[in-house]
C-alpha cells in the first residue's frame, strides 16, 4: 500500500504544493503541477500520468469517485486539513475532496504521432493560461492530435490553463519548444519519411478563406497570439495563410475561438473525405 502522510500546518512540504500554483519556475524545476477538479484528475489517472501524490481532505469521508482514483492511481497520500486543502484548491467555497500532484511530461515533438490524420495546432506565444487552456480543450474536441506553444508563453500547466482545459490537457500532447525553428525541423523530418506535412497559418488578412483551402492532409495549424498574432517567422514559414470571414463591429476573433473555428473547418472537412 502506498505510505500516508498527514499534513496539518503551513509546513515546507504545503509551501512546495502551494508554490506550484502562482510559480512556473518551480513548477518546472520540481518537474509536477497540481491539479484541480473532479474531471481533470480522473483524466489524468485513466490516461497513465505519473501520479506523484493524491492529496486528500481530512473532513468528511471520500466518495465513491474519490475511493476508486485513490485505488487506480496506487499513489502515494497525503491527508491534509480542510482549510489548507481549500486554499489549494483555490476555492472560497468547500475544500475540494481530492487534488493531484502530477508529474509534468516532457516537451519532446516525437509525442505527436504523425500519419495521414495529423493536425497539430501551434499556439504561438499565447499570454493568457485560460485561452491556452480553451485551444487544448477546442483541439481534443474538433480530432486534433496534439498542440504546440511556441515562444515566450504562458504555461500550459497554471492551474488556470489546466482548468479551462476541462481536462482535454491529460488526453493529447501539449508540447512546449522555444521558437517556430524546432516545429519546421520536426516537420522536415516527416516530410523526409515521406509525410506531406503543411504548415498553414491564420490571419485576418490572409489571402485565402479557410474554407477554400484543403484541410484534409496533414497539417500544421499555426495561431498567433492575442495581440501580435503570428510572428514573423511563422508568417514566412507557413505553406499558406487564411482568413476566417467575420462580420459586424468586431475587428478579430479571440485567439482562441480563431483557433476554435479552425479545428472545426478542418474537422468538417476531413469528415466529408
Amino acid at each position: 500500500m502506498p505510505r500516508t502522510m498527514r499534513i496539518s500546518t503551513r509546513n515546507a512540504t504545503f509551501q512546495q504544493w502551494e508554490a506550484l500554483l502562482t510559480n512556473r519556475n518551480k513548477r518546472q524545476r520540481a518537474g509536477e503541477f497540481l491539479v484541480q477538479g473532479v474531471r481533470p484528475i480522473s483524466l489524468a489517472v485513466e490516461r497513465g500520468w505519473e501520479i506523484r501524490t493524491l492529496l486528500a481532505s481530512d473532513g468528511p469521508g471520500l466518495s465513491k469517485w474519490g475511493r476508486e482514483v485513490i485505488e487506480t492511481a496506487g499513489a502515494p497520500r497525503a491527508v491534509v486539513a480542510a482549510e489548507l486543502m481549500r486554499e489549494l484548491g483555490s476555492k472560497d467555497e468547500d475544500a475540494p475532496e481530492l487534488l493531484a500532484v502530477v508529474g509534468l511530461p516532457p516537451d519532446d515533438l516525437t509525442r505527436l504521432t504523425p500519419g495521414a490524420n495529423l493536425l497539430v495546432v501551434v499556439f504561438d506565444r499565447p499570454t493568457t493560461p485560460g485561452n491556452i487552456g480553451t485551444l487544448v480543450r477546442s483541439a481534443d474536441a474538433f480530432g486534433a492530435t496534439g498542440v504546440v506553444v511556441t515562444g515566450h508563453a504562458a504555461d500550459p500547466y497554471d492551474p488556470k490553463a489546466v482548468r479551462a482545459s476541462t481536462g482535454s490537457l491529460f488526453a493529447l500532447p501539449v508540447v512546449r519548444v522555444p521558437s517556430h525553428r524546432e516545429v519546421l525541423d520536426w516537420a522536415g523530418g516527416l516530410r523526409a519519411d515521406g509525410v506531406p506535412v503543411q504548415v498553414v497559418g491564420t490571419d485576418e488578412r490572409g489571402p485565402v478563406e479557410i474554407a477554400e483551402h484543403d484541410l484534409t492532409g496533414p497539417t500544421v495549424l499555426a495561431v498567433g497570439n492575442e495581440t501580435h498574432g503570428l510572428s514573423a517567422g511563422w508568417r514566412e514559414a507557413c505553406d499558406q495563410m487564411v482568413r476566417i470571414p467575420i462580420t459586424g463591429a468586431a475587428s478579430s476573433l479571440n485567439a482562441a475561438s480563431a483557433a476554435s473555428v479552425a479545428l472545426y473547418e478542418a474537422a468538417r472537412q476531413r469528415r466529408r473525405v
